[in-house]
Formats: structure tokens, sequence, C-alpha cells
């Protein structure tokens, strides 16, 4: 457990957890070398930071609660936390929620309870890591003010953070960084002599540091890592050079995280763009989810579905292709199933949409759970012994292919529906046509047979 009282003047630690102050300034990666050290140094997030948001008037005041920070990794919230204690004057334990365990936030805790004066902000980095029974256990103490809790999460709060310390924490999300603040960021680092790389004398010229910038997806840490291996890297009192970027681009790993956010995120993105008939979207969001490292069937799963939520019968091909992009999948892996992924995102997007199977199971479960349950008619009951042929089962029943188009004109519900409801796209409007020649057909013979 690392824990200390913390002041305007202090240097903070480096990002994640905190780090000893045994180890030397220079040694320290870039990005914990640069991590601001007060709200004016951080980067972006003006609608949160900004002089008319609530953050800062709370920090300023002292007069803040709880606090969770969501947001993608290198956004910056460990940063803002440390920040907020640093400005507060408070007494501030942190603890990293993958290392530490119940005894460790108990000792915490009771540590906080004898010295009530000592305002003690606990920053809990990877909070959504605490199962429910650790997060249940800071609740006491977060709702009497004796901790004001600082938690970080790269992942939803309202999937991993239990209800009740949610409801009782002012939660921000922060965004990905954009590239131009990450640019102008990497430029103070490259010139500052004292905490930065301005000693070594390496120069890297704008277009450069934005290259560097747009790599990183949005995450500050990523992209003073890069820049710190560019530099290091480059002759002395030399520069950094659009090959050497390059270069190091082709051994990047995109930002995805496949268990967290990005895996909810891109997958709906994915089916929102098929279903919206955008090819180039989908094809794009396919790919950023298999180079991220998604299971491929994961995504020939959500294919498949959406061949009948969103395609249906305007073009019944949709739920064979999609099938079959699946077995693909089963039978030959990656990379080689991606041929198969994009066949299926292509034809899926391209294909005429209709929702007309998703509205008719809507209706006819409300009409299962929300009706009287209907009997089935003597006509329709199994015959296929002779106590349910005394009985009449099956009795009066009309073989529906003795009859033009197989319609015999009986009844197969006690009580007539109407769940489904044709589309007017691909081939639904024939269906339309089908099924209205039909009903006609069925009152000719009822009243044919004199029936009402």
């Amino acid at each position: 457990m690392a824990e200390r009282r913390l002041g305007s003047d202090d240097a903070l630690p480096g990002l994640g957890q905190g780090v000893p102050d045994s180890i030397p300034e220079r040694r320290r990666p870039l990005a914990s070398r640069m991590r601001p050290r007060n709200l004016a140094e951080v980067v972006g997030h003006a609608g949160l930071l900004g002089p008319e948001a609530l953050l800062p008037r709370l920090i300023k005041a002292d007069n803040f609660g709880s606090l969770l920070f969501y947001g993608p990794p290198g956004c910056g919230k460990t940063t803002l936390a440390e920040v907020i204690a640093a400005e507060t004057q408070s007494y501030v334990v942190r603890v990293n929620a993958v290392l530490s365990g119940t005894p460790e936030l108990r000792e915490i805790l009771a540590d906080a309870r004898r010295q009530p004066s000592r305002k003690t902000v606990l920053v809990v980095d990877e909070i959504h890591r605490f199962n429910k029974a650790q997060q249940d256990l800071l609740l006491p103490d977060v709702e009497a003010g004796v901790v004001r809790l600082i938690g970080c999460t790269t992942h939803n709060p309202g999937l991993y953070v239990v209800p009740a310390l949610l409801s009782r924490s002012h939660l921000f999300r922060l965004d990905p960084l954009s590239p131009p603040e990450i640019a102008t960021f990497l430029g103070t680092a490259l010139a500052d002599k004292e905490r930065g790389l301005g000693a070594l004398g390496v120069k890297a010229a704008e277009k450069v540091l934005q290259q560097v910038a747009e790599m990183a997806s949005g995450d500050l840490r990523r992209a003073l890592n890069c820049l710190e291996t560019l530099v290091l890297s480059a002759p002395a009192l030399g520069s950094v050079t659009d090959e050497a970027v390059a270069s190091f681009a082709r051994e990047r790993r995109i930002r995805y995280d496949d268990g967290g956010d990005d895996h909810y995120d891109t997958a709906s993105a994915f089916i929102k763009s098929v279903r919206g008939g955008d090819p180039d979207a989908a094809l794009y969001w396919l790919f950023l989810m298999l180079e991220g490292g998604e299971e491929p069937r994961f995504i020939a799963r959500r294919l498949v579905i959406c061949a009948s939520e969103d395609v249906g019968l305007a073009d019944s091909r949709a739920l064979g292709v999609a099938t079959a992009a699946f077995q693909a999948c089963e039978m030959v892996g990656m990379p080689e199933c991606e041929y198969a992924l994009a066949h299926a995102t292509l034809f899926l997007a391209l294909s005429p949409k209709s929702n007309s199977t998703t509205v008719a199971i809507s209706e006819a479960k409300d009409a299962v759970r929300n009706m009287p349950r209907q009997e089935v008619p003597l006509h329709l009951k199994d015959a296929h012994n002779s106590v349910n042929k005394s009985l009449g089962n099956g009795g009066t029943y009309r073989y529906s292919h003795d009859y033009p188009e197989a319609i015999s004109g009986q009844e197969y519900l006690s009580r007539p529906l109407s769940l489904y409801h044709p589309g007017d796209a691909g081939a639904e409007p024939q269906i339309a046509e089908r099924l209205a020649r039909w009903r006609e057909l069925k009152a000719c013979l009822k009243k044919k047979d004199g029936r009402p």
C-alpha cells in the first residue's frame, strides 16, 4: 500500500500506481515525468475543466464528494485524480484494485476512521476490478464522508460499479484526447529540459508530432511512450524522421479493449452500420474489431442475428449467407475467415431491410403473455392414436395440399390474430400480394361452405 500526504508542489507519481520515490527521475518513463502537476497542466477535457465547468469550482472550494472518472486508457483519469488530491491539500491513499485486497482495504478505512480530521482521499485505480463485496465495503465510509473516493475505470460504471456506490458518487466521463491536443503536449515534452526530452537536443517537425498523435488513438500515455522511443533511437542532436515514425507505426497495435467498452461499442457501431446500409462503415468497424483481436465467431454470431432481425424476409438469403460465414469461421479460422466475414457483412449491408420478423416476434410474445391462452382447435389436434380419434381430434381437418395454393379455408387459431405485417422492401411486397390473395381465396372458400 502506497500512501502519503500531497501538497500542491509535490511531484506526482507515474501513470497508474504510485511510483516509489527511490526511483531516480531520469529512469522514469517520459509519461511519468511529464504527468501534469496541477489542473492548468492537464491536457484536453475543456468541457470538464473549463472556467464555467462544475469540477474546477468543486476542487477550488474543496467541496467535492466521491468522484468516478470513466474513460479509455491514457485520457487522464488517474492524472486528474492525483491533481485533485494535490490541489486540495488532502491526505491521499492510492491503491490499485488489481493488487489490493480486502484486508488492505479494511486497514485503510479503519485508519481513516481513527483520524477523521485528516481529510483522507482514497484514489482507486481500475476500480472495476474490485468485486461486489469489496465495493460494498467502501459504502459506509463513503456515505459518512470518512473518506472521499476517487475511482478510475476504463469499464462502463453502469456495468462494473455497484449501484449503491455509483449513486453516492459524481460520475465524469473523459473522452479520448484529440490528435491536436496530443501533438501540442508532445511538443511541450520534446522541448522541456527539466522533465522532458529537451536536454537531448533531438528535433521533430510538427508533421511528425501530428503523425505520432494520430497513431495514439486518443491515448496520451501511448503517444509519449512512442515519442520517447523515437527520440532515444534518433542520432544525437539529430531529428525524428518520417521513416522512423513509419517503421514504428508498422509495429503498433490499435487501441481496442476486446473485453470492455470497445467490444460493445464497436459491435454496436458495426451492426448499426449494416442495418443502415453503409457498407464502408460496416467494413471499417469489422476490421477494427478483427485487428483489435476480437473473436471472429462473436462477429459471425452478430451477423446471423442481424440477418433475421434487420434483413429478414426482404431477402431470406441473408440468413444462409450469415450462417455460412459462421461455419467458415469454425472451419478455417483467422486470417482466412476474414473473407467470409467481409462477404457476409457486405451482403447484409447491401440487402434490402425489413424488421417485420422483429415486429412479429414482439406482437406474438405480447399475445402469448397478455391475452388469454388459446386452446388448440379440435380439427388441429393430434390424431395419431385411437383414443385421440375417438375424441374427435383432427376429424374435420382439411389437408392443405388438396386445395389450390394449399389454402383450405380453415382457421388455425380459435380467435384469429394479425401478428405479421409485410414490409415494403425487397421480396416482401410480393409476400404481401400473396397473403392478400390467400385471404381472398380463404374468404371465398368459407363463403362457399356457408361458414361465417
